[in-house]
């Protein structure tokens, strides 16, 4: 059951190191002038959303919920920090595609918003990692 929660960890780092650094490109991307910055930006999001990001969600997913049935599914089902994590998850989950939402703006040129927009887009997720990472590990209620 270890490595079940190593490789639950493994890939929920994977997913957010993309949901980390995809805004950020959209920083990069939104600043860019040039259409072979431009060209090179989508290549370098689609990539990472279709690449990383989303695989890597679905294996977290896949990790949890495995060890949720075979581990701590009968012990927490009720509590209120795994209840309160769920909802963050679903909340990153949105997070997740509305990403892939301003993926496809930036793919046909539709972007609307500044690059301090991105800037401060790319912060949101920190505070749900946050979040879900003191709960799994205190556990306060």
């Amino acid at each position: 059951m270890l490595y079940v929660k190593a490789l639950h960890i493994a890939f929920m780092v994977t997913w957010f190191a993309g949901l980390f650094y995809l805004p950020r490109l959209y920083v990069y991307h939104a600043m860019s002038d040039d259409e072979i910055s431009k060209e090179r930006f989508k290549i370098m999001e689609r990539k990472l959303y279709f690449g990383i990001m989303t695989p890597g969600a679905i294996l977290t997913f896949i990790f949890g919920f495995w060890l949720l049935m075979d581990y701590a599914w009968a012990a927490y089902a009720t509590t209120g920090w795994l209840i309160t994590k769920f909802i963050l998850i679903g909340i990153l989950v949105i997070y997740h595609i509305h990403c892939g939402k301003l993926l496809m703006d930036f793919k046909h040129d539709r972007n609307t918003r500044s690059h301090v927009y991105y800037r401060w887009y790319n912060e949101f997720p920190v505070l749900i990692l946050l979040a879900v990472v003191i709960l799994a590990v205190v556990k306060p209620f």
